[in-house]
């Protein structure tokens, strides 16, 4: 075939294509035009040909691809699938590792293990009981614990009560559960002395410190109700070993403020304005036919089965003014009944008992001051007063403390702490007794706790949650009392908390 016919033939094709919608050429040059513009229509039909085919290869991969996806989530759901498995693809072990990776934040949400905690008291509580207060939801696990050895320096009196020792004084888990934003169970268990036992094998025991209920209604009142711990003193409450300074407890807080003291009961609590909050409970009272020569102490109930015929009415007032930071001053008191309607001397009584304390604080430039006194007040004591224990109807004691910490002195970029302190303590748990009814004289007061006791000391912490002590008492007894060891001390020891 010629130029000449496929021209012809070419420009048939044109003209059937543009449905005769251009006239006829008037020249061979002109069709040739047309012919090149159709032929360029061609071959752009062609080109978006190949893309549509492209596109649709595509699409089948793809949806063949998903269906392989599907097979493969179905079949790892009816067994566990071998991370190393080659036939899994990448997608699927990254959507697991994404579920897995929400299934440990849910739990440590539920359990309460934060990499960094923070050790702030809430609520009156020590540091480590606080924690259940700053968990979102759930569980919440801390504690506290502490060791010391004693040595008696300077040994009065009878040395088989003065012997020198080593002890795991106390062990204690905190666990607390945190129900909703505003109901939350805490729980404090002490393993006291390291070990439990009967008989002559009796060392130590188990005991349920706190175990309340809060109901967090509004900053300016709250419920709290359960074991409690009773609000008095600096140590009651807040008795974690990194919390105060030496290896034990000022003599005060353990005989006229009888801690750790703890009653069932119920009451409300908060933060009236800032800087001024307040706890009230009733209590169940004392039981007044433990009290002694030693005080009140082992007229507490503990929530063990106790006497619940009479009640009592516990309440703590504490403020600390925006105007003098680290400033902190309060006072406690616990108002109530102890007889528990037993009969004393052949009469029941009423035994009314009152306990007053004021307290104040001051934290400033590494400096820290404490000073806090107390006095209380036993009616009918001369019902229970017996030729073998005489219980004092007044009794009283207070102390001072300062300590600095002068770590910053010796090393300034150091965040450990270092403070050497003092203590001085006075108290007489028979400062005032009844008269004998049968002999119209005061009955004898020569048995009581009546001490003078200076201490100074160090306070090391490593680091926030553990603290290394070390300290002198010197223990000036001025009555004596049978089974009491005394003398001066020399006590070294260790605490932390969790």
């Amino acid at each position: 075939m010629n130029k000449n016919s496929m021209l012809s033939l070419t420009a048939s094709i044109g003209l059937a294509l543009t449905g005769n919608l251009h006239a006829a050429p008037a020249s061979m040059e002109e069709m040739w035009k047309i012919i090149q513009q159709q032929q360029k229509e061609i071959e752009s039909l062609k080109a978006k040909s190949a893309q549509n085919e492209a596109l649709q290869q595509e699409i089948t991969t793809l949806k063949q691809t998903q269906k392989e996806q599907s097979q493969v989530i179905q079949s790892s759901v009816a067994q566990p699938v071998n991370p190393v498995n080659k036939s899994v693809s990448k997608p699927d072990l990254e959507r697991k590792t994404d579920v897995l990776a929400s299934e440990v934040e849910k739990i440590k949400t539920q359990l309460f293990i934060p990499e960094t905690r923070e050790y702030k008291s809430e609520y009156g509580l020590g540091p480590a009981a606080s924690n259940v207060y700053r968990v979102s939801k759930g569980l919440s696990i801390g504690g506290y614990g502490e060791a010391m050895y004693t040595n008696y320096a300077n040994n009065r009196g009878n040395p088989s009560q003065n012997q020198d020792s080593i002890d795991l004084e106390r062990a204690v888990i905190y666990l607390g559960y945190k129900f909703n934003d505003w109901v939350i169970l805490n729980n404090e268990i002490e393993f006291e002395h390291a070990s439990t036992g009967e008989g002559s094998e009796e060392k130590g025991e188990v005991s349920v410190e706190f175990s309340q209920l809060d109901f967090l209604l509004n900053p300016k009142y709250n419920i709290r109700t359960g074991l409690m711990l009773v609000p008095m003193g600096f140590i009651n409450e807040m008795h974690e070993p990194t919390t105060y300074h030496g290896n034990r407890r000022p003599d005060v807080e353990q005989y006229i403020i009888p801690s750790t003291w703890r009653e069932m009961g119920a009451g409300v609590f908060g933060e009236i304005l800032p800087g001024l909050e307040y706890r009230v409970y009733a209590m169940n009272g004392l039981n007044a036919s433990n009290f002694s020569s030693k005080g009140i102490k082992e007229g507490r109930g503990g929530g063990s089965n106790s006497k619940a015929e009479d009640f009592a009415i516990s309440g703590r007032l504490d403020y600390s003014p925006d105007m003098i930071p680290g400033l902190m001053v309060g006072a406690a008191t616990f108002l109530g009944n102890s007889g528990q309607a037993q009969s004393y001397n052949s009469a029941k009584v009423d035994v009314f008992t009152q306990l007053y304390e004021g307290h104040v604080q001051y934290k400033y430039r590494g400096w820290e001051l404490r000073a806090l006194g107390a006095f209380g007040k036993i009616n009918n004591t001369q019902y229970l007063n017996t030729a073998d224990n005489i219980v004092g109807k007044e009794n009283f004691g207070w102390y001072v403390e300062a300590a600095h910490d002068i770590m910053p002195l010796l090393w300034k970029e150091s965040s450990q702490y270092l403070a050497p302190f003092f203590r001085v303590e006075r108290y007489n748990t028979l400062a005032s007794v009844a008269l004998d009814p049968s002999t119209g004289y005061a009955f004898n007061a020569n048995t009581g706790l009546d001490r003078w006791i200076y201490q100074a000391g160090l306070s090391y912490k490593p680091i926030e949650n553990i603290v290394i002590k070390a300290d002198y008492r010197n223990i000036h007894d001025r009555k004596i009392v049978p089974g009491m060891p005394y003398g001066d001390e020399f006590n070294l020891g260790v605490g932390f908390i969790y």
